[in-house]
């Protein structure tokens, strides 16, 4: 239904009177204070910063980060609840930085479903259709047709209080589809959620945007949701986008040390590792381990012409095998899961997590017991100490 263009977009929050700071002025070469993890400046305190990113038109974009990285204030921005501080926010080719929010043509759901308590839930989801005076006979048709994607047609005539939190939500989603905007805002939704729930919800919500013609975009600080719903990801720390990809491309090339140890369940595990160039080829060494990276690898730090150098050295839990040799370990904890055990060992003076698949078990693992592990080119990350870039890219 729309694209939606967010160029170079800036958040500061103003001082407010007598909060400017008591500290001496700030000298020249004096670094820049930061207050939690947003930045403070003369205008105030900076909490989205040179945000950059095209979005297509019925593509689902979420972003995602920790809390106060300032996705939720992007997302606001987008839907006119906070104003923008600089940069073009741009929907089907016009810019809407002074538009109204009831004039973008955006519908958003929030985090703590807002239904009105003394109204049915048709008319919670009509609400803003009688606003706009649109026919009976149409509101009715629309209230119907969103209730039955949603699956909430039998709790229409119900108050929301008689609901559980799952079915507020589809009502608080239905309320946002039967107005037809071009873009769909959702601001946590499923936070509230139990993780039965939530997993159930994202299921329907994946449902949702096959059914309807809508631009997406979602906050969430779960990366789980990140992952299986969104078309592209946009990371966040601190105000700043660090890597904007699909699930599978930040998951198996992350930008940054951040954003490795962001994306996945369990954390990459890293290390202090060895990276070493010999003529073409590369290889990595931690713990007496050495293996040479895989050809694709070694073409990526060829063309940024990487030395040899000390690197933080990333691999996967699931990356990550028992084996005869390798790097020696000492196991802390075996977690069984089911399918596969998590081994919670100590090595090289870092806490790592092995998971092992239970088909391929030979024995169990105690506390104490000493296993080596290792892994293959292919899965290795090699990051700048200082930096903390993939000096792959």
């Amino acid at each position: 239904m729309a694209t939606v263009q967010l160029k170079n977009i800036k958040k500061v929050y103003p001082f407010v009177s007598g909060e400017q700071k008591k500290s001496k002025k700030k000298k020249a070469d004096e670094p820049e204070k930061k207050k939690v993890n947003l930045q403070i400046t003369d205008e105030g305190v900076v909490a989205v910063q040179e945000f950059n990113l095209d979005i297509a038109d019925k593509e689902f974009i979420v972003l995602v980060g920790p809390s106060g990285c300032g996705k939720s204030t992007t997302l606001r921005m987008v839907a006119g609840l906070e104003e923008i501080s600089g940069g073009e926010l741009i929907i089907d080719g016009k810019v809407m930085n002074d538009v109204a929010p009831k004039d973008r043509d955006i519908a958003m759901v929030f985090q703590n479903y807002a239904l009105y308590p003394h109204m049915t839930v048709y008319d919670n989801m009509a609400f803003s259709l009688k606003l706009r005076k649109e026919p009976k006979d149409v509101i009715d048709k629309k209230v119907r047709e969103a209730a039955e994607i949603l699956d909430i047609t039998q709790y229409l005539e119900r108050k929301p209080k008689a609901l559980s939190g799952g079915q507020r939500q589809r009502v608080a989603i239905g309320r946002a589809i039967v107005r037809d905007p071009k873009v769909m805002l959702m601001d946590e939704p499923l936070s509230n959620l139990d993780a039965k729930l939530r997993n159930e919800m994202r299921a329907e919500i994946i449902k949702l945007r096959e059914r309807i013609n809508t631009t997406f975009i979602y906050v969430t600080h779960d990366q789980t949701e990140a992952m299986t719903l969104g078309d592209r990801i946009v990371i966040m720390k601190d105000g700043y986008i660090q890597q904007i990809g699909t699930p599978q491309e930040v998951f198996n090339h992350p930008a940054n040390l951040f954003v490795a140890g962001f994306i996945g369940m369990p954390v990459m595990n890293m290390f202090d590792g060895r990276l070493t160039r010999e003529g073409d080829k590369y290889f990595v060494e931690v713990g007496g381990y050495k293996t040479e990276l895989a050809p694709e690898k070694e073409a990526r730090l060829l063309k940024n012409d990487v030395k040899s150098q000390d690197v933080i050295l990333g691999v996967r839990p699931e990356h990550t095998d028992i084996s005869a040799e390798g790097v020696t370990a000492k196991v802390d904890v075996s977690e069984m899961m089911g399918s596969s055990v998590h081994l919670h060992v100590t090595a090289e003076g870092r806490d790592v997590i092995i998971i092992v698949p239970t088909i391929d078990m030979k024995g169990n693992y105690a506390m104490g017991d000493t296993v080596h592990f290792s892994f293959k080119g292919n899965v290795a990350h090699v990051f700048s100490k200082e930096t903390e870039k993939n000096l792959e890219f």
